[in-house]
């Protein structure tokens, strides 16, 4: 059985939102944030002590896009949230899939650190603040693309709900979390929006809170809201 390792609201959600977008079995173990420094033994499972950690079988990945990327191609069949070589939508997919960690959710980490998680003495407002404006200049590309053809509501592109818009989603639930989504364009906005009514979205918030009371972990998300958010 695939096996996720994750901590509430941490990018390993992208894996849990996929798998509950597929229908896939699988074990969940939710550890405190951050579990190399929360969770005695993490490191023994996962010498890089981060999340996610999916395995299944002998393959262990530890990259968010990429899980949602395997998974669609070991165990989604057809699945229509794969994006397939021959379509004329699938280097598209590809972009935004891994934009959608590379690009966004990596200065969200930097704001994380230097406003919440480094001690008082080495937190860096100016880092905070460049950071929080490079956010907001890559996510107008996102912004613009809502508005082409081919892109809807909740995809981005393929015409279609796919893995893409996992990536892209989690980037966009971790602004919300930090207290940015208010300054959201319209076009993110409704996209954000209508990603949150996805029943696998809400099956997986629901299943991630279950679990982590079952497992004596506090269901409260991992992530801080910045000061003044």
């Amino acid at each position: 059985m695939i096996h996720l390792h994750h901590c509430v609201a941490a990018r390993s959600f992208r894996a849990f939102w996929m798998l509950e977008e597929l229908g896939l079995s699988y074990q969940l173990t939710v550890w405190p944030f951050p579990p190399r420094v929360q969770a005695a033994g993490y490191l023994e499972v996962h010498p890089q002590g981060t999340v996610p950690l999916l395995i299944d079988g002998e393959t262990r990945l530890a990259e968010s896009a990429a899980i949602c990327e395997y998974l669609v191609a070991r165990h989604g069949g057809n699945t229509p949230l794969a994006v397939r070589p021959d379509e004329p939508a699938f280097g598209a997919w590809l972009q935004w899939l891994h934009f959608g960690e590379a690009t966004l959710t990596f200065p969200q980490t930097l704001l994380l650190r230097y406003a919440c998680f480094e001690p008082p003495e080495r937190r860096q407002p100016q880092v905070v603040a460049d950071y929080t404006q490079w956010f907001f200049s890559r996510l107008r590309t996102l912004d613009a693309a809502l508005q082409q053809p081919g892109a809807g509501t909740d995809h981005v592109c393929a015409g279609r709900f796919t893995a893409a818009d996992a990536s892209l989603g989690y980037a966009l639930l971790l602004a919300d979390e930090l207290g940015l989504s208010a300054r959201f364009k319209p076009a993110v906005a409704a996209y954000w929006q209508a990603l949150q009514q996805r029943p696998a979205f809400q099956r997986a918030r629901q299943a991630e809170r279950d679990a982590a009371i079952a497992q004596g972990v506090s269901p409260a998300s991992a992530v801080p809201r910045l000061p003044g958010a």
